[in-house]
């Protein structure tokens, strides 16, 4: 089991130690602590944008697979002030809404900052992930991080359109 210091984030072609909590509100705490790296809720983001735009720590949303990315969207585009990433939850690698809401982010709403796949995130997924636009991806524990960075490189030739892939790191 990795510790708190192995890196196991492929971010931007590269290894990581990945920083980012996940942030549950409860009543007595409906905002995260302004330090720290916090993905919040979509929830959370929609009641409070704001507020948590004017922290000088930006957050993170967390989108669930049955989030609507257009919720993120003012008037038909996403601003990105005060947000430092969009993650999407992969709850299952079988479950493919995360590819599309990836796509409708990248394509439909114009986000252009980092776009990070979490959850069942595997060796087996990040190249298809990659290719629907994401440019992160928090590898699931029990899964090697360094065959994960290797398979960004898994295929020469696509026949479908796609955005960049992320440089692996040999």
């Amino acid at each position: 089991m990795p510790d708190s210091k192995t890196p196991t984030l492929i971010r931007h072609g590269r290894l990581e130690v990945d920083t980012w909590q996940r942030f549950e509100p409860t009543e007595g705490q409906p905002l995260p602590p302004e330090a720290g790296d916090w993905l919040v809720p979509l929830s959370v983001w929609q009641a409070a944008s704001a507020q948590l735009r004017e922290r000088a720590r930006p957050v993170g949303v967390l989108l669930g697979p049955a989030d609507d990315p257009a919720a993120l969207a003012d008037g038909g585009r996403i601003d990105s002030r005060g947000l430092a990433l969009i993650a999407i939850d992969f709850p299952a690698y079988t479950d493919g809404r995360g590819y599309s809401i990836a796509y409708l982010l990248r394509t439909r709403y114009g986000w252009t900052g980092e776009l990070r796949a979490v959850g069942d995130v595997m060796i087996d997924t990040v190249y298809y992930q990659a290719r629907s636009g994401f440019d992160s991806f928090a590898v699931k524990p029990g899964h090697d991080p360094q065959a994960a960075l290797q398979a960004l490189a898994t295929f020469s030739a696509a026949y479908q359109k796609s955005y960049p892939l992320p440089e692996a790191v040999a």
